[in-house]
């Protein structure tokens, strides 16, 4: 059974302090009704012919990488059954014409998407004229514009604030810790930087994915209407069905909670490479470590000593340069 999303009054965002308070420090999803239903581009999204005039005014001329998709498709975009290749192909073409092509009166003949459009770049000065007053300082927002759309379930590595300006939205959540039950795909092999959840795009009951019904089990649904936001923390696992005949969305993109300059996943990346392949013991040893001295279950490593005895570990962000600096001296072979 899906559960539901936990929502918050748009009022009682006031400011970005607000938000990371109370939507983003639970790191649980959040629903925002009606968080950008005063845009400029909230209105202009009600006509084609205005919603082209509209982008027009911002747009910089750069050519945009579209998703392109025959009828058969019905705006799911995937691998091919092999998953040695996709059903979609990709077009570059000036965002006007995607637009154009998307905004066109009538029945589709094909599904155009053009998606993670930095507004900086594409559309300068549209962030201005429709800000977002809880959204973090300096975080530029992602303009996502399309035909009715299935985006494959995956995850992103960023805190994310989705914003539905035209269509309608379900998003199917997962949290970060069903991952082996959702028998992700290729890391290095995606159709837009992401693996996916192969088997919540599976039909349901497929043999190949029988521990998949314990994330379904655990499933929120989320459906958005124009105007509405939802707060994605990061590694959440996310499907997105676009259903209106217009779908755009824009979304903000930052990390709530930056340490330092590294991501999490790079650590991650150099933790398959030094520790996958050895043998399980081994690797129980080094999960202990792991969780010892970073995750911290049971609080602080060296909780039983004075904290100026903390050395290097002390909670200062000085130390966190050096153990970097002790990394990388370690990576060079010093």
């Amino acid at each position: 059974m899906s559960g539901a999303a936990v929502e918050i009054d748009r009022a009682a965002l006031t400011d970005p302090a607000a938000f990371r308070r109370l939507v983003a420090e639970p790191c649980q999803p959040v629903v925002i009704r009606g968080a950008v239903a005063g845009w400029p581009l909230a209105e202009a999204v009600k006509d084609g012919a205005a919603l082209r005039d509209y982008l027009a005014r911002f747009e910089a001329g750069h050519p945009v990488e579209a998703f392109v998709g025959d009828p058969a498709i019905a705006g799911r975009y995937h691998y091919t059954d092999d998953l040695a290749g996709f059903n979609f192909r990709r077009e570059r073409m000036a965002l006007g014409e995607a637009v154009a092509r998307i905004t066109k009166p009538g029945e589709a003949t094909e599904s155009v998407y053009a998606g993670s459009l930095p507004t900086e770049v594409f559309l300068p000065g549209l962030a201005a004229d429709n800000a977002l007053p809880f959204a973090p300082a300096g975080v530029s927002p992602r303009l996502w514009i399309g035909h009715a759309s299935t985006i494959a379930c995956h995850y992103d590595m960023l805190d994310n604030i989705a914003c539905v300006v035209a269509g309608e939205r379900r998003f199917t959540l997962y949290p970060p810790d069903a991952i082996g039950d959702l028998y992700v795909g290729p890391i290095d092999h995606t159709m837009a930087g992401q693996p996916v959840a192969l088997a919540a795009e599976a039909t349901p009951g497929d043999p190949r994915y029988p521990r998949f019904e314990h994330a379904a089990a655990r499933a929120i649904t989320v459906d958005l209407g124009p105007g509405d936001a939802l707060y994605m923390p990061k590694l959440w696992w996310h499907r997105v069905e676009a259903r209106g005949a217009l779908n755009l969305l824009v979304n903000y993109w930052w990390d709530a909670f930056p340490v330092g300059p590294d991501q999490p996943f790079v650590t991650l990346l150099l933790a398959m490479s030094a520790i996958a392949a050895r043998p399980a013991p081994e690797r129980a040893a080094w999960a202990a470590w792991f969780d010892h001295y970073a995750f911290r279950p049971d609080g602080h490593p060296l909780a039983h000593l004075p904290e100026e005895r903390h050395g290097v570990l002390g909670d200062n962000p000085e130390n966190m340069k050096m153990l970097r600096a002790q990394a990388m001296r370690m990576l060079r072979g010093g």
